[in-house]
């Protein structure tokens, strides 16, 4: 009745509206059978604002008739419950029209999959969403990058990462392949829009996963660049050279130089970049190197440390460098080659080189409190950096026939550092007086070889899904530094020096290490929806660690005295045995897996300078659980467990002695315990590729026992501070994040948000007492975008974070921050367009800092493009008011410090681009691929 009283109010509706009698009718039919399909119902929706606008239901002929519609432009939807959806753009015209047979596929053959006809702008087909690239426009020589921005459920931000149905790609593919290794940013950046067909998003599960079928929880967000047939055989590029003589900086420039060549299966591509305005490659990751971030951000570490940060420390062997801070100049080069071979056999590799000269001059100020007693400190560092660095990425994957199959890979990389780093520190107590003062000047000369080799072969039974791999790593570290430090401490108490030390050595330090694994993996089929996994892993890890240091000798003008207390010899031995079981279960909508892993691991610790042994055994436990359920195309709810134990490192157990830093000191303890963690996490997303609605949410709970926490021990006469790892216990973790997006057809307006909450308790141990810090942070975001081809862009977002740490020790403190950038591009006579992006960032004054700190960053660029968009020529400023700064502010337990660095401020440069390829070759006809 009330379906009845439902289609006579819609009618009686339309009718009084006064439409003109324009009727649409056709027929429905099964695709397997040849039938026709009654009681499926047809629904005509209208597309600015997704309105239904009639809808019927076919007779037993398949026969439908849709009557008094609205012309124009709208979506057909057919649905039943025993077939695929089927959705297609219609255009409406006044009077009657008859649509050509509508073929469905049963659900049993296509699992809950939309049907779209060829040429529609978005499809799915069952968990991948399919784009068609032609159906966005972009300018003439628009990248990937640029046609994803235009693409509903696909966010790309200023830093180029980017979010598909509100997860973060990891993975950029090309035609299936990997693109330059693990450089994934270079595919979006530099492959032109108009070569790719299609762009496809989807979840992919590991290699593992993917053979066995039975989900092992490590999938990445991915998305696969399908190329044009007619575009895989030519090339194209760009050489970009940029620019500009400088008053009181030296001059900067940049040049670029991209190259792709692709002929059916072959594909080579190759860069080179050399510059010095902090761009340094191409992967998104790593926010900085392209020097356009000035991004603010607020984080978490694993014990609880809050920061609020523009930027980390290095080794004594590696420096740390970040291209966003200070001033460096850069070489980059690489080449990417990948072929199939007989449809079977497919072999990439992909060298890279990366030079770099950086230096930056660092100041921090650092208070701590100790029970009743402040303590501030005052540093500044100076560090020169020169290094150098070879990568290479291979991999060949051979099917030995319908069963069998066969993939090698290959990581290597060499790295040689030379740096210098001039430090100068004072520490006063609460009333001024010195406490301790500290010269330093470190001069690091090191060199590093890795090797990464890997094997997995597959074997496929008779039997559908028994199947059998063997998966094989070996892995090599060697490093070599030599560091000569020379430094002078001194130590007052009562504002009178009491201690005064003088060091001038040289320390040699040589380290390998040799890992191999290996792991064995049987399925075997239980029941049509069972199956169980029983796997083995075998793995020997195996090093040397020798440091001697010599003292200098005034007499013989060398170094050549032996100091015993800095000079050892270690060797390491750590073998593991884990077995491990999971059982599985796959319906159409619920997938679930539960098992455990048992490690035995025997660690064999000898210092062969004092012949001293240290033998210790953990069993580590590796339990999981994983549950996905999808309860409509697109549309899933997923469940994860992990448990896992971790045992003490090397240098928490017994730490190589180093005296770079007198006044801060890390020794080792070797009655630490293994820890364990239980995390907990639900997610779920959705997306509405009809309404172009997306939605996200996720929430997590940790817990750990026996957590390995750091005890700082001060001394209060001389500011000396000597930390040593203990075990903790009352240690966990929660948060939740969420997000949801949507188009606004009518204004043609992009709107997304997002929101997280996290809250975090951990022990935190000062002069061996326990007490405990309470951390809780929240935020959300907004941004909206709006854009018209060769009109206007417009994007706007803005992000609000509020902190608060509370703790036994410190007290209470909050402090929010807010971010907001836009980016607007506004063309004129299209071939002229002026491009600006801005900045604010806002942090209020808080009890610890009484001085607010806010900047505006400001930058531009006027380009004009010729022949066809092929050649643009452009002028860039950037930092127009001259604000960018390098600030890091951190809170942790009782300690607060800010780190203000070196900064690449405003610059200006002319440059020129040249977008190349080659006249578009007539597409030879190919075989449909899968």
């Amino acid at each position: 009745m009330l379906k009845k009283f439902s289609l006579f109010f819609l009618s009686v509706l339309f009718s009084s509206i006064g439409f003109s009698q324009t009727t649409l009718s056709g027929i429905i039919k099964d695709t397997t059978s040849n039938k026709f399909v009654k009681n499926a119902v047809v629904a005509l929706i209208s597309q600015p604002d997704s309105i239904l606008i009639a809808f019927t239901r076919t007779n037993e002929d398949g026969y439908y008739l849709l009557k008094n519609l609205r012309p124009g432009l709208h979506s057909l939807l057919v649905t039943h419950p025993q077939f695929a959806d089927y959705i297609e753009d219609i255009t409406v015209q006044t009077g009657g029209e008859v649509m050509a047979t509508v073929a469905v596929t049963p659900k049993s053959k296509l699992l809950e999959e939309v049907i779209v006809k060829s040429g529609s702008p978005i499809r799915i087909k069952g968990d991948t969403t399919i784009y068609t690239a032609d159906s966005f426009k972009v300018s003439a020589n628009a990248n990937v990058e640029e046609l994803l921005k235009r693409m509903p459920g696909i966010q790309v931000d200023k830093n180029g990462q980017i979010k598909a149905m509100g997860e973060t790609v990891e993975k950029v593919l090309v035609d299936g392949e990997e693109f330059f290794g693990d450089d994934p940013g270079m595919a979006v950046k530099n492959l032109r829009a108009d070569a790719v067909k299609e762009v496809q998003v989807f979840k992919k599960q590991s290699d593992q996963a993917a053979f066995t079928g039975i989900d092992d929880g490590q999938s990445q967000q991915t998305i696969n660049l399908k190329l044009k047939d007619d575009k895989k055989k030519g090339y194209f590029g760009k050489i970009d050279a940029a620019g500009g003589l400088q008053n009181s900086i030296n001059n900067r420039f940049n040049t670029n130089l991209l190259f792709s060549s692709f002929k059916g299966k072959r594909k080579l591509s190759a860069f080179l970049l050399n510059g010095n305005t902090g761009q340094d490659g191409l992967n998104w990751e790593d926010n900085q190197k392209f020097g356009d971030n000035s991004g603010f951000n607020v984080s978490f570490d694993d014990e609880g440390g809050m920061m609020f940060m523009y930027n980390g420390a290095g080794s004594d062997e590696e420096p740390y460098l970040n291209a966003e801070n200070g001033f460096m100049t850069n070489i980059n080069a690489g080449l990417s080659y990948s072929n199939k071979y007989k449809e079977a056999n497919n072999l990439s590799f992909s060298p890279k080189f990366n030079s770099q000269q950086y230096n930056n001059i660092s100041r921090s100020f650092t208070q701590s409190q100790f029970l009743d007693s402040i303590f501030r400190e005052n540093t500044t560092t100076d560090s020169k950096i020169d290094r150098q660095n070879v990568k290479l990425n291979a991999a060949y994957d051979i099917k030995l026939d319908s069963n069998n199959s066969i993939k090698f890979t290959l990581a290597a990389s060499a790295f040689e550092i030379a740096s210098t780093e001039q430090r100068s520190g004072i520490t006063l107590g609460e009333l001024g007086n010195f406490k301790n003062t500290a010269e330093r000047n470190l001069r690091i000369n090191s060199e590093k070889q890795t090797l990464n080799s890997n094997i997995l072969f597959k074997h496929k039974f008779s039997k559908n899904r028994r199947t059998l791999s063997i998966n094989a790593d070996f892995n090599i570290l060697n490093s070599n530094a030599d560091n000569i430090l020379t430094s002078q401490n001194t130590a007052y108490e009562n504002g009178s020096a009491t201690f005064l030390q003088n060091i001038n050595q040289l320390r040699n330090i040589d380290r390998s290490t040799n890992a191999l694994s290996t792991r064995i993996v049987y399925t075997e089929p239980l029941s049509k929806k069972y199956s169980m996994e029983l796997g083995y892993e075998l793995s020997r890890n195996s090093g040397t660690n020798n440091q001697t240091t010599l003292e200098y000798s005034n007499v013989t003008q060398k170094f050549e005295i032996l100091v015993d207390s800095l000079t050892n010899n270690f060797d390491q031995t750590i073998t593991t045995h884990k077995p491990s079981f999971k059982i599985n279960y796959a319906s159409k909508k619920i997938k679930f897996n539960f098992g455990t892993g048992v490690g035995l691991t025997d660690f064999d610790f000898i210092d062969k300078t004092t012949q001293q042994a240290y033998v210790r055994n953990f069993t580590n436990f590796f339990p999981q659980a994983l549950m996905t359920y999808t309860y409509k195309g697109n549309r899933n709810l997923r469940f994860n467990y992990n448990g896992n134990t971790r045992q003490p490192t090397l240098n928490q157990l017994q730490p190589l002695a180093n005296n770079t830093d007198l006044f801060n000191q890390y020794i080792g303890n070797p009655d630490l315990k293994q820890s364990f963690s239980n995390n907990f996490n639900v997610s779920h997303n959705s997306y509405d590729f009809i309404k172009d609605r997306w939605m996200y949410q996720s929430a997590r709970f940790s817990t750990t026992s026996n957590a390995i926490t750091n005890n700082r021990i001060l001394d209060l006469s001389n500011g000396k501070t000597t930390i040593q790892p203990i075990n903790t216990n009352g240690n966990y973790n929660m948060g939740f994040y969420g997000g949801i997006g949507m188009k606004i057809k009518k204004l043609d307006l992009r709107i997304d948000g997002g929101q997280n909450v996290n809250y975090s308790r951990f022990a935190d141990v000062i002069q061996s007492r326990v007490s405990y810090a309470n951390n809780l942070s929240a935020g959300f975001n907004l941004s909206i975008s709006k854009s018209k081809e060769k009109k206007y862009d417009v994007y706007i977002q803005n992000d609000f974070n509020y902190n608060k740490n509370q703790s036994t020790v410190s007290g209470s403190s909050s402090f929010y921050t807010n971010t907001l950038n836009s980016t607007v591009r506004v063309y004129y006579k299209k071939v002229w367009s002026v491009f600006t992006d801005y900045n604010f960032f806002s942090r209020p004054a808080t009890p610890q800092f009484n001085q607010s700190l806010n900047n505006h960053l400001w930058n531009a660029r006027l380009e004009r493009t010729f022949k066809k968009d092929e050649f643009t020529a452009y002028v860039s400023i950037r930092d127009i008011l001259n604000q960018n700064i390098g600030i890091e502010r951190s809170f942790y337990s009782n300690t607060i410090t800010e780190v203000r660095n070196d900064r690449l401020q405003r610059y200006w440069m002319l440059g020129f681009t040249w977008n190349f390829k080659n006249k578009t070759a007539t597409a030879t006809p190919v075989e449909n691929q899968p």
